[in-house]
């Protein structure tokens, strides 16, 4: 196996019975969504592993060139721009799979979570994936060419449950964004649950007891 992308683990009190691998965003790190393991209360009785990759720094456009921990670089208002990166980001989040299963946790054991582009690229990933998993968490996030999706999903994960949530004042990924990856996603025969909450670009707690109930069911 290739050599993993820098990444942080929190395996819970018992052995684990299953893994979520959760992305963060433009700018932060695995760090970012650490805190978050115990803000989401799952039972003693679900044991999961929480693993949160590091995005590699690469510069970015919108940001002037600076080089910063970044998923794929993108030109705003374009659809499909940063194509490239978000393959080859998709590739790294593979390999976290196939680490997981050669754990001995089952793929329909495996949550793929992310927020904004890790979202982008948790949707990327999962809708391609040859096995079931056990659902996708895209936060604050779009889903990226639905050309491609179409023509690259696996017949594995149809009908995969997908839960959206966004900010209905999200100034940098704006919610009808969001709202037509939705339709589209419906289109394709995905089982999408979408919330939405009077906030920006960000998590609220309203928002984080719904991932905990969507954690619990899917797994």
């Amino acid at each position: 196996m290739s050599e993993l992308l820098e990444h942080i683990e929190i395996e819970p009190a018992r052995e684990a019975l299953a893994s979520v691998i959760w992305l963060h965003g433009l700018g932060a790190d695995g760090h970012d969504f650490e805190p978050i393991v115990a803000e989401l209360g799952l039972p003693e009785s679900l044991p999961v592993r929480f693993i949160f990759p590091h995005a590699p720094v690469r510069p970015i456009t919108i940001n002037g060139g600076e080089e910063m921990r970044a998923w794929y670089d993108f030109i705003p208002h374009s659809e499909t721009s940063g194509g490239e990166d978000i393959i080859q980001s998709a590739a790294e989040v593979r390999l976290f799979l196939e680490r997981e299963i050669e754990r001995g946790i089952a793929p329909d054991r495996i949550i793929l979570a992310g927020f904004s582009q890790g979202g982008v690229i948790a949707l990327q990933t999962g809708l391609r994936y040859e096995h079931r998993l056990a659902g996708i968490l895209g936060l604050s996030t779009y889903l990226h060419d639905v050309s491609s999706t179409e023509n690259e999903l696996t017949d594995a994960n149809l009908a995969i449950p997908v839960m959206m949530a966004h900010g209905t004042m999200d100034p940098m990924i704006p919610i009808m964004r969001a709202a037509t990856s939705r339709e589209n996603l419906i289109r394709l025969g995905y089982d999408v649950r979408w919330f939405d909450y009077p906030m920006g670009h960000q998590v609220c707690v309203d928002e984080i007891e719904e991932i905990s109930r969507f954690f619990q069911e899917v797994l």
